[in-house]
């Protein structure tokens, strides 16, 4: 977000594009002329009147002390995440149903070229590996418009094809979803993936898929609910591709879901069945030889141990669970994409915490906001970190988790 030294132009011209309007929108929101809106946005003409700075706050639906480089505390919004409009319109866009707007008594949408869209795709899943999450909202709630028409009238393809590239929208729109708290709608995209996937030529993408419903379910509190699911479907995988001959890709995705597996048991309070889990993935693991990316799954050697560590931390042990943290070579990790190794940090900030070691929480979550900010700014588990660190230190915290404090508005 722009700071209070950079011009208000610049401000109103950020708002403006992650809203996703023109100059020429903007300009007829506000009953101005799109050049006056251009020269706002260039610093050529100066905004000098509250009211008119209210007026455009109002259009571009933000506070007006963001527009002035004062953003409120705690606001959604900060450290470039996404806010409650932008929620909203991924809401709006999932509970949209435009294959039937022959029924609604809608009017047809263009269809986009397959090609096109499967671009698009993995352009939003490079943002959100990289935790760009207002690039990956604008992306979603385009492509949750896109993907059913497609589908519907493929155009460059095939509608399986359509499917294919639609449950992978679903699927990047559960997961940030889940990780801003938004539960029940994380679980209502994930459904969608899975039934989107079935509609497709690809058994893989209905595999993963299940990791995400299953995420979902954890969130809302049924953890034996998504133990059982990624167990099930883990098993019903690797028989279906020839167990230990199976692909790579089939190898990462089925490790994938015994990673996952892994988590809801500790959640549950279950450490054997985790460890078996996290022992059977490592086995997938080896079985790979190396650290990929195969579905966007990160499934390698490298992931293994980080989900060994995070299912300690699950689990209370956080001395067991920075024993593991110590044990990964810092290359591999750094090989991981910026997403992973934040939340990697993130465990290991409250692995210290349950260890008591409040400065070196302090650390791990400063180097989890250098990796990959809005993996801290963003969640609520991360703000909530924050505070038990400020409130745990002894005497005043350090300069950079002070700085980080501020920044999230976690200081009184």
């Amino acid at each position: 977000m722009e700071s209070e030294t950079q011009p208000m132009g610049r401000r109103v011209a950020y708002w403006r594009q992650r809203r996703g309007m023109s100059q020429q929108v903007f300009a007829d929101r506000i009953g101005k002329s799109k050049s006056w809106v251009d020269k706002i946005e260039r610093g050529v003409r100066r905004l000098d009147k509250y009211s008119v700075i209210t007026e455009l706050a109002e259009a571009l639906s933000v506070d007006s002390a963001q527009l002035l480089g004062r953003e409120p505390r705690r606001r959604p919004g900060l450290g470039g995440c996404l806010d409650q409009v932008e929620v909203e319109s991924i809401r709006q866009s999932l509970e949209r149903y435009e294959r039937l707007g022959r029924f609604l008594e809608a009017a047809p949408i263009d269809s986009t070229p397959i090609p096109e869209l499967r671009g698009a795709v993995n352009y939003c899943w490079l943002a959100f590996e990289k935790g760009h999450y207002p690039v990956v909202a604008r992306s979603l709630i385009q492509l949750l418009r896109d993907t059913p028409v497609a589908e519907d009238r493929p155009v460059g393809g095939t509608s399986a094809d359509a499917a294919e590239l639609m449950t992978q929208v679903y699927q990047i729109a559960s997961t940030v979803l889940r990780k801003l708290g938004e539960a029940q709608l994380a679980w209502l995209a994930a459904d969608r993936a899975i039934s989107a996937a079935n509609r497709g030529n690809d058994p893989l993408l209905a595999g993963i898929a299940t990791t995400r419903v299953a995420n979902a379910l954890r969130s809302l509190g049924r953890y034996q609910a998504a133990l059982d699911l990624n167990v099930q479907v883990a098993h019903g995988l690797i028989s279906e591709h020839g167990g230990e001959s199976s692909s790579p890709a089939a190898i990462s995705v089925y490790g994938a879901l015994l990673l996952q597996g892994a988590m809801a048991a500790a959640l549950a309070g279950d450490a054997t069945t985790s460890d078996d889990l996290l022992d059977s993935a490592s086995r997938a693991a080896n079985l790979l030889g190396r650290d990929a990316n195969y579905y966007y799954t990160s499934f390698g050697p490298t992931n293994v141990l980080l989900h060994r560590a995070a299912a300690f931390v699950e689990l209370g042990e956080g001395g067991d669970a920075l024993a593991v943290h110590e044990s990964i070579p810092p290359a591999a990790l750094n090989d991981l994409v910026a997403e992973r190794r934040a939340h990697h940090y993130l465990d290991m900030s409250r692995a210290c915490i349950q260890v008591g070691d409040i400065e070196r929480a302090g650390r791990h979550l400063v180097t989890a906001d250098r990796t990959a900010p809005a993996e801290i700014r963003c969640r609520p588990l991360a703000v909530d970190l924050i505070d038990q660190i400020l409130h745990r230190s002894k005497g005043e915290p350090a300069q950079d988790v002070r700085r980080l404090a501020e920044e999230v508005g976690a200081l009184n």
